[in-house]
């Protein structure tokens, strides 16, 4: 992956991410001929909601700030380090931005012996070290690829990259989407490009120490949702392409050697946001947002465009296989899918617990963002693939919107009964934490979330206040204790007046009162995926 030989790997096959740009006439020629195109080109007067309010990105990373005012208590089970990631853009754009744009910042609470620590770290990419270098955005921006605009910062960037203004042998990713721990090392993960790996230092300090190319033997991008199997400690995952072929799919050992590719057919290139496993099988979902470039320019529409007369298709592939050939497809009404909650085997069935939408206008999250939620209704739903009879059905379990959905992950790929979920009123605002019983029935003709039938409980944030995924973390290891004893964790901004706190509440009552209040020395910005840290992950990784 690496182009220059000299490139020393560290220990555990860490490639040092040392990228190459110049400066020079030839940069500045091209940054002349890029403004001259935004000039003439963009309508600078489009408002950029995603750079404003608690959107906006925190000026500075913040080193360790310790022993922070904690209402209530931090339990036991919490010591280790909660960690999330989302967009936090270093330098203003050239034109347009996405939400999915900026760059990864880490937002970090240490947790040990009752006591709290808050960190934010960069995530230190490629992309970002070049960014550093030049002083300013010289990178392609999703929110620019819209129009024939689109094409010509498409062009741009491959004159960068041609021109050796920019390097991109190391890629073009942002690691601002989601986090993952296997084989004693943090991940910070973005679809469209490789790992990177993160230390946690023992006060909670978070560094980043390279990229992952499991020795070379990864050369295409990588999931912001690989699965870890808990119970075989392997990693599962896919990256998806723009080119043949459009999805491959890997299997990592628990000892992180990564298997041979399995080329996935689907018949044209498409986002594959997430996937999911069972003890036997992988799933794959071949839903109808698209890769167009032509339509791009010629209809003016974002690069991504989904299609409402497609049906979405589900592959269901034995999860060791060597290739596809015993991959089986079942067919489903038109739908789209950001993220899944789990899946398992029941007898002759594969079930998977999703968040599923309709019509969504990946659009939406660049230009304003409407006051409530219109195309981007996502509910709970049950589907099921009969592995037997090749028929398909799903049930919807839940009112609209709710996404972000997590289980305890001490039961990846097998059957478990609760489900804990974000409330989301405009896309990205979080009004509330929501758990799901699915040994409960619905209550039939719902129409907003609230407690009763399959819904267990909801944590209602309150007015102005937002948050973000709520990670599970179980009082004990393991599949002995009860599945729901343990704790969710996630942040909290208030819009009144500005501050930003950790919430602990308890995952089996789900009361109101929280178990624990963390307040933080500054604003929190509105982000993606979270995750935990235990304290025996901490002191694994920290051989690194």
């Amino acid at each position: 992956m690496v182009q220059n030989e000299e490139e020393k790997e560290m220990e555990g096959g860490v490639v040092v991410v040392k990228p190459k740009p110049n400066k020079g006439i030839t940069s500045k020629a091209v940054d002349w001929l890029e403004k001259l195109i935004v000039k003439v080109m963009y309508d600078s007067s489009q408002p950029h909601h995603y750079l404003s309010g608690n959107f906006a990105p925190v000026l500075d990373e913040t080193p360790p700030s310790k022993d922070l005012p904690v209402k209530g208590h931090l339990p036991e089970c919490l010591n280790g380090e909660f960690v999330r990631v989302g967009p936090n853009p270093k330098f203003a754009p050239v034109a347009g931005y996405h939400w999915f744009d900026g760059d990864g910042m880490i937002h970090g609470l240490r947790i040990k012996d009752g006591k709290a620590t808050y960190v934010s770290r960069y995530v230190k990419t490629s992309r970002l070290k070049q960014e550093e270098f030049f002083g300013g955005a010289k990178f392609m921006k999703i929110g620019d690829l819209k129009g024939l605009f689109g094409l010509l910062m498409v062009n741009m960037q491959m004159l960068r990259a041609k021109l050796k203004v920019l390097d991109v042998s190391y890629g073009t990713g942002t690691g601002n989407t989601a986090l993952v721990y296997h084989h004693g090392k943090l991940l910070a993960l973005s679809e469209a490009d490789k790992p990177y790996v993160l230390k946690v230092f023992e006060d909670g300090d978070l560094q980043t120490l390279g990229m992952l190319d499991y020795d070379k033997r990864l050369t295409h991008s990588f999931t912001a949702h690989p699965k870890v199997d808990p119970f075989t400690g392997e990693m599962f995952t896919f990256g998806y392409a723009h080119t043949s072929p459009y999805v491959t799919y890997r299997v990592i050992s628990k000892d992180g050697f990564m298997h041979d590719p399995v080329p996935i057919t689907v018949p044209d290139p498409i986002m594959m946001h997430d996937f999911a496993i069972t003890e036997t099988y992988a799933i794959f979902m071949d839903l109808p947002m698209y890769f167009r470039p032509k339509e791009m320019v010629k209809d003016n529409k974002l690069i991504f465009t989904f299609d409402s007369t497609k049906n979405a298709r589900f592959g269901i592939l034995p999860r060791y296989a060597k290739n596809e050939l015993l991959i089986k497809w079942f067919e489903l009404p038109n739908c789209f899918i950001f993220h899944n909650a789990n899946a398992w085997e029941e007898g002759d069935e594969v079930v998977l617990i999703t968040c599923r939408l309709e019509n969504p206008d990946l659009d939406m999250v660049s230009g304003t963002v409407k006051e409530k939620l219109e195309n981007f209704a996502n509910e709970l739903y049950e589907m099921r693939f009969n592995l037997k009879t090749g028929l398909a059905s799903q049930k919807k379990l839940s009112a609209s919107a709710v996404d972000f959905p997590r289980v305890n992950e001490s039961y990846t790929g097998r059957k478990q009964r609760f489900v804990y979920g974000t409330i989301l009123d405009s896309i990205a605002k979080v009004t509330g934490i929501i758990k799901f019983d699915l040994h409960a029935e619905p209550e039939p003709g719902k129409t907003k979330l609230e407690v009763g039938g399959n819904v267990q409980g909801i944590f209602d944030l309150g007015p102005d206040r937002f948050g973000s995924e709520a990670v599970f973390v179980p009082r004990e290891p393991g599949i002995t204790s009860e599945e729901d004893d343990g704790y969710l964790i996630f942040f909290v901004h208030d819009e009144v007046n500005g501050n930003s706190v950790v919430n602990v509440i308890d995952a089996k009552t789900m009361s109101a009162d929280p178990v624990a209040v963390v307040e933080l020395p500054h604003r929190v910005p509105y982000g993606f995926h979270a995750f935990f840290v235990t304290e025996e992950q901490l002191r694994e990784q920290a051989k690194l």
